[in-house]
C-alpha cells in the first residue's frame, strides 16, 4: 500500500505529467517524483516533447545520488523497449531504484511489462495508486491507444438568439493540448510532431469518411482532435459514437421557452455532464462519454 509521502508524490506527478500535453504525442504525457530512502523528494520531471527525456529519466538526472536506495513514483509504467530514448525501467535499475510506484499500466508495454521486469530485478513494485486521478491527465492517450483512433473533443457555441456560431474564446484554452485542430474548412497541426492527412478535404469529408479520417489521423501520430464549430453538427451527432467530449458555451436566453430550445442537444445519450461553470452571461458545459472507472491494474480512459 502506497504511503502518504507516496500519494502526495503522486499528485505532484500528476500536475507535471499535465505540463506534457500537447506536445507528446504519440507518446503519453507522464510524471515522475523521486523519493530519496527517508521519504523526501530530492528529483521531479515529466516527459517535455516527443523524441526527448521520459520523465523518470528527467526525474533521475535531477536526484543524482540521492535516488540510490529511493523511490520513483511515476504516472504510468515505465516503458520497457528502447526507442529513441532508453528503457525507462532500465535507467531505474542503473540508478539504484529500490520500490517504484506507479498509476497505471502501460497498454502498450512491450515484451513482459516494465513492472514485471522491474520486479524481476529486486525492485519492489506497486500498482494502482490513484488511476482515476492520473486518468485526468492520461485518459485521452489510454482511450485513442486502446481503440486505434484519437481522443476527439468537440466544441461549439449556441448564440443567445438560438443561431450557433464559433467562439474562439470557448476553445483557446483547448488548443494547447490537441495535436490536431479541426475549424471550419481547414486542418491545423497544434503540436510539433502532430500530422494531419492533407488529402482530406473538410468539413464535407467528415459526415461520410469520418471513422477512416479518424484512423489515418492516428496512423501519423496524432492521440488527440479538436473540432471547433456547430457546423460540425451533422458529422458529429449522427456519429457520435466517434466523439469523446462535448465543449458547449451556452449564451444567456432571456425566456424558459428560449432556453429549453437552446440546450435540447446538450445531452445526448452515452454521456454525462463533469463539469458546468459561468461564463460571462451564459454557461460552459462539458460532457464526457460514460466510461467505467479504472480497474486495479488495469488502464482504462
Amino acid at each position: 500500500m502506497a504511503s502518504k509521502a507516496e500519494l502526495a508524490a503522486m499528485r505532484k506527478a500528476i500536475l507535471l505529467s499535465s505540463f506534457g500535453l500537447g506536445t507528446t504525442s504519440p507518446n503519453p504525457s507522464v510524471g515522475c517524483v523521486i523519493l530519496d530512502r527517508h521519504g523526501v523528494a530530492v528529483g521531479a520531471g515529466y516527459h517535455r516533447r516527443k523524441g526527448e527525456a521520459h520523465a523518470e529519466v528527467n526525474a533521475l538526472s535531477a536526484a543524482g545520488a540521492a535516488a540510490r536506495g529511493g523511490t520513483a513514483v511515476v504516472t504510468l509504467e515505465p516503458c520497457n523497449h528502447i526507442g529513441v530514448t532508453p528503457a525507462c525501467r532500465q535507467e531505474l535499475i542503473n540508478a539504484g531504484i529500490a520500490r517504484v510506484v506507479m498509476s497505471l499500466i502501460d497498454p502498450t508495454s512491450r515484451g513482459d511489462g516494465g513492472a514485471a521486469v522491474l520486479a524481476a530485478n529486486g525492485i519492489d513494485v506497486e500498482t494502482n495508486v490513484a488511476p482515476n486521478e492520473a486518468l485526468t491527465v492520461l485518459g485521452p492517450w489510454l482511450a485513442a491507444t486502446l481503440r486505434r483512433r484519437p481522443y476527439l473533443t468537440w466544441a461549439y457555441s449556441l448564440g443567445g438568439q438560438g443561431s450557433p456560431d464559433v467562439d474562439e474564446r470557448l476553445t483557446a484554452d483547448l488548443r494547447s493540448t490537441a495535436d490536431i485542430v479541426v475549424g471550419c474548412t481547414t486542418v491545423e497541426e497544434g503540436i510539433p510532431g502532430g500530422h494531419a492527412p492533407e488529402h482530406f478535404e473538410l468539413p464535407d469529408s467528415l459526415t461520410s469518411d469520418l471513422r477512416q479520417w479518424l484512423s489515418i489521423c492516428y496512423a501519423t501520430g496524432s492521440r488527440t482532435i479538436l473540432a471547433v464549430g456547430a457546423q460540425h453538427f451533422d458529422a458529429f451527432h449522427d456519429n457520435l459514437d466517434y466523439v469523446d467530449e462535448i465543449v458547449i458555451s451556452v449564451r444567456h436566453v432571456s425566456s424558459p421557452d428560449g432556453l429549453a430550445a437552446t440546450t435540447v442537444h446538450l445531452t445526448p445519450e452515452g454521456f454525462k455532464i463533469v463539469d458546468i461553470a459561468r461564463e460571462g452571461r451564459g454557461v460552459r458545459v462539458r460532457l464526457r462519454r460514460c466510461m467505467p472507472d479504472a480497474a486495479p491494474g488495469v488502464a482504462t480512459a
